[in-house]
Formats: structure tokens, sequence, C-alpha cells
């Protein structure tokens, strides 16, 4: 019991640091590489940084004063599916925004301003970094079993009366607000990098909630003890064996199911090549393993 305590804190220590983490990193990359070109990807952060530039808005500001009412009324209609960690990072956001502003101010690490685009590499850097930051910090905060708040409730929202799934949802609302930019500049480029954040981040955020891809092995072999031996006492890994039938003799084989890293399965194919040239290895990608030994299943 006290060993299962100390896990359950150990790891509840960890999310929250990540979590931490996650929200400093979107903060950062949002006032260094989006907001001072009026660049909008979606999200009340987005929409927030359009009324920066047109009113003057501070853009934490705008964007606390959306997510509030937003967790409200998304309390009321879908209930408490929130959690405290939601709620956490929708104060951090804004409060990490605030000092990054105050100690960095608010020019862009490239070349500021919003109206000069006759160096548009720096513009397409900023925006390739700011979706590469922006999606290291989403993806921190969503390995943690959370969100950020604002416009994921309203992704919720029209899920449940609308029936679509989460994803076509943020594709709708995400894309409306980056056409705020249209209207509130004049000027189609703003909005495709924004949807160049928005592609960006998405990649990296899958990329940073899943890890580095595991392997899936599934090995018929004729020398089963020495493969066995070798996983178990030289890589460290457990495995299992699943009785099969060939089709084309009738003989029970074995087959090893194993996984394993991407380093590791190199050196497992090179032992079974050695010992048993007449093997059979399906190698498969696996974008998620949970269990001992690799993420943890469950959620704080």
């Amino acid at each position: 019991m006290e060993r299962k305590f100390k896990i359950k804190i150990h790891d509840s220590v960890k999310d929250y640091t990540m979590m931490v983490v996650g929200c400093f990193l979107y903060s950062f990359g949002a006032v260094l590489f989006v907001e001072p070109y009026g660049f909008a990807p979606g999200g009340t952060y987005g929409l927030a940084m359009v009324f920066h530039h047109l009113w003057g808005w501070r853009t934490e500001v705008a964007a606390l004063s959306m997510d509030i009412p937003l967790l409200i009324i998304g309390s009321i209609i879908l209930g408490a599916k929130f959690g405290i960690k939601t709620l956490i990072c929708t104060l951090l956001l804004p409060l990490f925004m605030f000092l990054v502003h105050t100690f960095y101010g608010y020019d862009a690490l490239l070349d500021p301003g919003i109206t000069d685009f006759t160096q548009m590499h720096q513009q397409m850097l900023s925006s390739v970094f700011g979706g590469v930051i922006y999606g290291i910090g989403l993806g921190m905060v969503y390995r943690t079993g959370t969100t950020t708040g604002g416009s994921d409730v309203i992704n919720m929202i029209l899920r449940k009366y609308f029936h679509i799934s989460m994803g076509t949802a943020s594709i709708i609302v995400d894309g409306l607000i980056t056409l705020t930019t249209v209207i509130a500049f004049g000027d189609w480029t703003l909005p495709m990098y924004s949807w160049l954040i928005i592609f960006v981040s998405a990649v990296i955020t899958d990329r940073v909630m899943q890890g580095a891809p595991s392997k899936t092995l599934m090995i018929i072999t004729s020398k089963i003890d020495e493969v066995r031996d070798y996983i178990i006492e030289e890589m460290g890994r457990g495995a299992t064996l699943i009785p099969g039938t060939g089709l084309y003799e009738g003989k029970q084989r074995d087959i090893i199911y194993v996984v394993v890293s991407s380093r590791e399965v190199i050196q497992l194919r090179k032992l079974i090549a050695e010992i048993d040239p007449r093997a059979f290895i399906n190698v498969i990608t696996s974008s998620e393993i949970l269990g001992e030994g690799f993420q943890s299943i469950h959620f704080q």
C-alpha cells in the first residue's frame, strides 16, 4: 500500500511538473513567434491576439476573459468534465504570458511587425518554430490527461449537439478563428501562416504525446529458447508465447510477441539472423504502448 502511494505521489508530481512546463512553453512560443506577426492559430488565444492588434488589449487578459465563461458554460452543459488540471492550465497560461510580456516585451524574436512582409522567410521561420513550441507545450499538457480549456469547450459542445468528432469540430472552430485575421488586417497571408502553425503543432503534439514509436514484433523461429533467453536476460523485456498452427504443413508453431524500442529491434534482429536465418519476423510500428515498462496506463 505504501509503495502504491509513493508511486501515485511520484506520478502526480511528474504530471503537474509536465503540465506547468507545457503551459510555459505554449505562452513563450505565443509571445515570441506568433503574436507579433498577427497570426491567429485557433483557440481563444488566437482570437485574443487579433483583439490585441486591433484594439491594444493584452492577449492574456482577453483570452482569460473568454476562457473563464467558457469553462462555466461547459460545466453547465457538459457537466464536470474538466477537473482541477484544466482550471490550473486556464490560469497558468495567462500568468506565464504576462510574465514573458513583462520581462521580454512584445517584439518578435526575429523581425517584429505585422505589416512588413518584405522578408517572408522570417514569417515562415516564426510560424514553423511557433508551431513546434506550441506542439511541445500542448503535447506535454495533453499527456497529463487534461486540456487547456478555451475552444476545447466549444469543440465538446459541437460534438454533443451536432454529433461530429472532436477533430472536425476543432477544424471548424480554429478555421473560423484564423479567418478573422483577413477581416481584421485584410491580408490572406496571415491565415495561411496560422494554418501552417496549426499543422506543425498538431504533428509535434502527437509525437510528444506518443513519445518515440515502439516496435511490436511477432517472431516465428525454431530457436524459441535462445530468443526467449536473450529477450528476458539480455534485453530485460517480457514477452508472450502465442500458440499457432502453420496453414501449409499444419504444424504447431509458437509465436513470440514482444514490444521493444526502435534501437532494441536492431539488436534482436541481429541475434535472430545469426541463430536462425529462416526465422519469420513481423515488425509493426506501435504509436502508443501502455503498461509496465512503458507509458503509464493511468491518467492522474
